[in-house]
């Protein structure tokens, strides 16, 4: 530790600013190479349209990951994690063990077993902001940043943001923003009002 402590009072002291250059990470959106065969995706992939579901770009490597979507129409959805391995054309997801999806009637499933569910006031409406937090257990839902405490869990492997659309349902801003350091959120959750805080 000492040394570390040297190191870097000896990097300023040399006339260094300390800090160590990051290297640019790639930008994390909805993935065309992922996705089901009548999906459609625009706006620089941060807008999912059409039938089916679609996977973001990137996996959620960190143990604490947050990712989130505006609802811009009503309709039939879902949102969550999911493996390579799920079958994106195969509506709703959650119906295998490669999924766990909020869906949009407020339910949570994974193995077509519904895990949890939203409370019955507090269910996602057009102009709503979803946000899902994964730390490699445990999924958990926020509703315009406030914590919904409906944990889920069951999904294994390497997981990846998941999508899904029905028909006409628009989502729109989808921000993939704790997926990469440099753009990414992190999170904590305020013990006195489970809010999520992002730094």
């Amino acid at each position: 530790m000492a040394a570390s402590v040297f190191c870097c009072l000896r990097c300023c002291r040399d006339g260094g600013t300390g800090h160590i250059p990051l290297k640019e990470m790639p930008a994390v959106q909805l993935d065309t190479q992922h996705m089901g065969t009548d999906v459609v995706i625009v706006k620089n992939g941060r807008r999912i349209c059409g039938t089916g579901g679609c996977l973001a770009s990137a996996p959620l490597h960190q143990n604490k990951s947050y990712f989130e979507f505006k609802i811009q129409s009503t309709g039939i959805w879902g949102v969550g994690v999911a493996t390579q391995k799920v079958n994106l054309n195969q509506i709703p997801l959650g119906r295998d063990v490669h999924s766990l999806v909020m869906r949009n009637d407020g339910a949570l499933y994974h193995n077509n077993e519904e895990k949890n569910r939203l409370p019955a006031n507090s269910l996602p409406q057009e102009g709503d902001v979803v946000g899902i937090t994964y730390d490699h257990v445990e999924l958990n839902v926020y509703l315009n940043g406030k914590n919904m405490h409906c944990p889920a869990s069951g999904v294994r492997g390497t997981v990846y943001p998941v999508l899904m659309t029905v028909q006409f349902w628009i989502a729109s801003s989808v921000n993939f923003i704790i997926l990469l350091h440099l753009v990414l959120k992190k999170y904590y959750l305020n013990s006195k009002s489970s809010e999520c805080i992002c730094l």
